[in-house]
């Protein structure tokens, strides 16, 4: 049999042995907005828990709209023209109106880029869009709060809005159970010390930090306490399909509305498995999460819960930006040089994480549990040796290899990589 996994712009297929007993991982079918337009203007005069936005607008000043970086498929073609017309509608001008990209540590969206990002060009010439540095001390302000040793520090361009709303797209997220909502804020537009203290190995080694949990999740107790502290915000929340198409979209108070919007997905994205598989397949979910190494460790992280344990997971990632950034290069450099556990001893050690080095540590926790075998025609030369995994030219091959090893034809393919979370439970 056929099965094409996302990878790049596209998918790649890989044609499996007719006797190996398959089992893909999808997210059932999901409904889709008949007019997308349409709900994105009901979601604005219907919001949760908040007047509607033309009543939040009116008789302010100023506005600052965060967006998320190109990481994240946000419809913000969509989004962005329909919100920022209602800005004007209720009577903002246009220079009253700032739209910031919230890149927590992640490069600047500049150029090609930021217009593919924003997606309308009508955007790019009404209105300042511009990116969020978290190493320029001088942007930020000091909200006078912290919690577990997080200052809370953002971009004052966010701070010192009258209006603020924080746009994005709600999937699970592999440290801090689903991403948008407060995510965009912190991390997102955050100082780069308390982005790193963050991500220290006190939040990352948390047994709650991780896929689909908010509940005792430290990264979201610190969320909610940054909001405390900053007033409240508002947000918009999008879910798409398997196809990018558009499933949900809401506007209203963040907390309220992101929780909504996690509600629709859960059901979708967390998916029940009877059983632990010796070999699974993914993805790292095609473009735009896979263009780096960096974020690929999101899928291998996304199926770690179904991989059986000594098992082997398979990866296919495009990398075409190859590793990503130097801090997360040298990172990785430390970690092959030194070995899995003095490398997390290092990490447990510090009271601020080094930039990036937190997906290395992530990259740890599938690793205890089986091998990782890594397809990637992006990374060359060194690169590969970075990775710490095992590389592979042959997709086919380290499927056959990993079923003679463990003499079980049963196998797992998750199409969509970290977009589905299998979750193992034994009576499901």
């Amino acid at each position: 049999m056929r099965v094409e996994l996302n990878y790049g712009k596209g998918t790649l297929p890989v044609d499996l042995p007719d006797d190996l007993d398959v089992k893909i991982i999808r997210r059932p079918t999901m409904p889709v907005v008949a007019d997308p337009k349409a709900a994105m203007r009901a979601a604005l005069a219907k919001p949760v828990g908040a007047p509607p936005l033309k009543e939040l607008a009116r008789g302010k000043k100023s506005c600052c709209v965060l967006i998320c970086d190109l990481t994240r498929p946000v419809p913000n073609g969509l989004i962005l023209p329909i919100l920022l017309r209602e800005l004007l509608d209720a009577g903002m001008k246009p220079d009253q109106v700032r739209v910031l990209v919230a890149t927590g540590l992640h490069r600047p969206n500049e150029g090609a880029e930021l217009a593919e990002l924003v997606g309308d060009p009508w955007v790019l010439q009404t209105f300042k869009v511009e990116n969020h540095f978290a190493r320029n001390d001088q942007d930020h302000v000091d909200l006078g709060a912290s919690l577990r040793g997080v200052q809370f520090k953002l971009d004052r361009r966010f701070v010192e809005a009258e209006l603020r709303i924080a746009t994005g797209l709600v999937e699970p997220h592999f440290m801090a159970g689903y991403s948008g909502g407060r995510k965009v804020i912190m991390p997102g537009v955050a100082h780069a010390d308390a982005i790193r203290r963050f991500h220290s190995a006190e939040f990352m080694e948390h047994p709650s930090a991780r896929n689909c949990v908010l509940d005792g999740n430290p990264l979201y107790e610190v969320q909610l306490a940054v909001l405390k502290a900053l007033g409240g915000a508002y947000g918009v929340n999008a879910v798409i399909d398997d196809h990018r198409r558009l499933s949900f979209i809401n506007f209203g108070e963040i907390v309220a509305s992101h929780l909504a919007a996690v509600a629709h997905i859960r059901g979708f994205a967390e998916l029940p498995i009877d059983r632990r598989f010796a070999t699974v397949l993914t993805s790292a979910a095609g473009y735009p999460l896979d263009r780096t190494y960096y974020q690929t460790v999101k899928g291998m992280v996304a199926p770690m819960d179904i991989l059986a344990p000594g098992g082997e997971l398979i990866v296919a990632s495009a990398c075409s930006e190859g590793m990503g950034s130097r801090e997360f290069i040298d990172a990785q450099k430390r970690f092959v040089a030194q070995g899995p556990e003095a490398f997390l001893d290092s990490l447990k050690a510090k009271q601020r994480a080094d930039i990036d080095e937190w997906q290395t540590e992530m990259q740890l926790k599938p690793m205890r549990v089986g091998a990782i075998r890594l397809y990637a025609e992006g990374l060359k030369g060194e690169q590969r040796g970075l990775t710490g995994v095992s590389m592979i030219d042959d997709l086919g091959a380290a499927i056959a290899a990993s079923v003679k090893r463990s003499g079980d034809r049963r196998i797992a393919v998750v199409p969509e990589g970290p977009y589905v979370v299998p979750q193992y439970r034994p009576h499901a």
